[in-house]
């Protein structure tokens, strides 16, 4: 069996349903699949890049990750490579490299930038890589939807085995369902809940109705801020629906990590994800924290 196979008989297990991996006899893994690093600005060795859209000042390095992790009872992550560094991946292998196995990784590629497949193909081998990110949520930063571009991106991104992860505005969903539908045994992680309180709750139903509509898609319990923030909308009758649409083998966890992270503040987040599924069963409840991901992405406990 080769890579491509495995890693797609492994979501098709996932998505399946089986039953919960274990750390020892104690407790349930736990993955958090969502994650930055930064070296921040003062490590000349891991540059900033010129079109990157921000550029976070401090550092969150994978040694305070893991430090983070270790006090917080955190097994497994998963560094999602963030745009600051657009497609130059040397911080991301720095990260991964540091985490000794612990940490797998997400990659960053433009579908309209010479070199792209080569170089995406290359990280993955050399790399513990998991998925292939897609960004639509400014006008001016959206992929080529409907071009040949962006299919062979994708289509590049399954044959490696990787699943496509997604972080879009709700009003950009439709963009993504030619791919979606043609790819239909290729993982599609949805980043963040699909931002609900970035677009209105009939935008956001479309999400909602890729349960039924796409068995492939998985859904990231993730940026689950409170309503005191802006827009000021409650997100947990909002998770509440999407985790009776998608169910918990196609649900997984995310966040708390930042540079000012501590084990506290990181397990008080994971805390907070469970409370807003807490109409699921305990077990169900532990496969969205880390059971769902370990199959998901083969993490071993």
């Amino acid at each position: 069996m080769n890579r491509r196979e495995f890693l797609g008989a492994a979501a098709a297990a996932t998505l399946a349903g089986c039953t919960t991996p274990q750390v020892g006899a104690s407790r349930s893994i736990v993955v958090d699949t969502h994650l930055h690093c930064f070296a921040g600005r003062n490590d000349p060795r891991f540059p900033y890049h010129p079109k990157g859209p921000y550029q976070p000042a401090e550092a969150a390095t994978p040694e305070h990750l893991l430090h983070c992790m270790d006090g917080a009872g955190v097994d497994f992550a998963i560094v999602v490579h963030p745009e600051p560094y657009q497609d130059d991946h040397r911080y991301l292998e720095h990260c991964l490299e540091v985490g000794k196995g612990r940490l797998k990784g997400t990659c960053l590629f433009f579908a309209d930038r010479p070199g792209s497949l080569a170089a995406m193909a290359a990280l993955a081998k050399r790399l513990p890589i998991v998925a292939a990110r897609v960004h639509a949520y400014a006008p001016d930063r959206l992929p080529p939807f409907g071009k040949p571009e962006l299919r062979e991106l994708w289509k590049q991104a399954a044959d490696l085995g990787l699943a496509l992860q997604i972080h879009f505005e709700p009003r950009y969903a439709p963009g993504y369902e030619p791919y979606i539908e043609e790819f239909s045994k290729t993982t599609v992680i949805i980043d963040h809940l699909g931002r609900p309180l970035q677009g209105t709750p009939e935008e956001h139903a479309r999400v909602v109705g890729w349960a039924g509509r796409f068995k492939n898609t998985v859904m990231k319990l993730s940026s689950y801020g409170p309503s005191s923030e802006y827009p000021h909308r409650d997100i947990a009758p909002i998770v509440r629906q999407l985790a009776d649409a998608y169910g918990p083998d196609r649900m997984i966890y995310g966040g708390g990590f930042s540079a000012t992270a501590t084990p506290e503040s990181y397990r008080a987040s994971r805390d907070r994800a469970r409370s807003l599924i807490a109409h699921y069963s305990a077990a169900d409840q532990d496969r969205v924290l880390g059971g769902t991901a370990a199959r998901m992405f083969n993490l071993r406990g």
